[in-house]
């Protein structure tokens, strides 16, 4: 079901993430602890850089393949907004897959280690990259508000 996804007007942009639900939990990836590395060793949502000249969706589906050597449609993708991040502009996307797709993880070689969480302890964790707490805190809340809910998505 999707809900909205922000259309891509061309523009440059930086990166996307995903925010990929497998059954009711989230993927997520324990980034490495290098020194220097900005967040390391928090957990984070699968995604990276843009490749060439190829739009957000495709940036975000690439990097969770190369990442967790998924393949996700771009039919599962629920939700998509831009952010502007400094002077970069980056997309985060809400995905949502059968819980068997976890069966089909390969995790590769970026970061420590992967797995499945809540997202309420991904939203409150001390080490989960606050960003994408935010992003995530606002999707929740639209996604609530069209289930049936009275939140509204936070600034």
């Amino acid at each position: 079901m999707q809900f909205d996804i922000e259309r891509y007007d061309g523009g440059p942009f930086g990166g996307a993430k995903l925010a990929l639900y497998l059954g009711n939990r989230l993927a997520v990836i324990l980034r490495d602890a290098t020194p220097g590395l900005i967040f390391a060793d928090h957990w984070d949502l699968p995604g990276g850089g843009r490749e060439g000249a190829e739009g957000p969706q495709a940036c975000a589906l690439r990097e969770c393949h190369e990442e967790l050597g998924l393949v996700v449609p771009e039919a599962a993708i629920v939700w998509g907004r831009s952010f502007q991040e400094g002077a970069e502009v980056k997309w985060f996307f809400v995905a949502q897959m059968p819980e068997t797709a976890i069966a089909d993880v390969s995790f590769g070689d970026e970061g420590q280690e992967w797995r499945m969480m809540q997202e309420s302890v991904f939203l409150a964790h001390a080490k989960a990259v606050p960003a994408f707490q935010t992003r995530l805190a606002r999707w929740i809340a639209v996604r609530d508000q069209n289930e049936g809910g009275a939140k509204s998505p936070p600034p």
